[in-house]
């Protein structure tokens, strides 16, 4: 399927995507101070609470690619807003998420770990795949 997005926004484009990022901001401090002294572990208490408790993903829609106690690496293809914004709006995903998603994203992994490190594949991300891949590891972890 051929997608004739666009990765340059216009101005009500730019100000969707900041009302968008505020919303997911707001809703991360909420879900954070909902779980206030719950930290991540190891790698694997990533899968719950980030991906299920916090993106509300079920599990079904996350593939585990990789997962060990430094790292974990999903593959997911669950009902996705900022996704179907991207669509909505024309909008290239490599562009949204980069703006949208991703900060919120990093800033409630730190939140959880200090050391939490994210990575979204941006080869790898829907609508130009069946799935969007992400990849979280702990980079104070050593893997021996």
């Amino acid at each position: 399927m051929k997608h004739q997005l666009r990765s340059s926004p216009g101005v009500v484009d730019r100000a969707i995507l900041s009302l968008a990022k505020l919303v997911f901001y707001v809703y991360a401090m909420l879900w954070l101070l909902a779980r206030r002294g719950v930290k991540v572990v190891k790698a694997g208490d990533i899968l719950r609470l980030f991906y299920m408790d916090f993106l509300r993903i079920r599990r079904e829609y996350i593939e585990v690619v990789k997962l060990d106690h430094c790292e974990l690496v999903t593959r997911c293809s669950n009902p996705c807003p900022i996704l179907s914004l991207s669509l909505r709006l024309g909008l290239d995903t490599r562009y949204t998420c980069r703006r949208v998603s991703e900060p919120v994203c990093y800033f409630v992994l730190k939140k959880l770990r200090h050391d939490a490190e994210f990575e979204r594949n941006y080869d790898w991300i829907r609508p130009y795949r069946g799935s969007c891949e992400e990849r979280i590891y702990l980079s104070s972890c050593s893997s021996t």
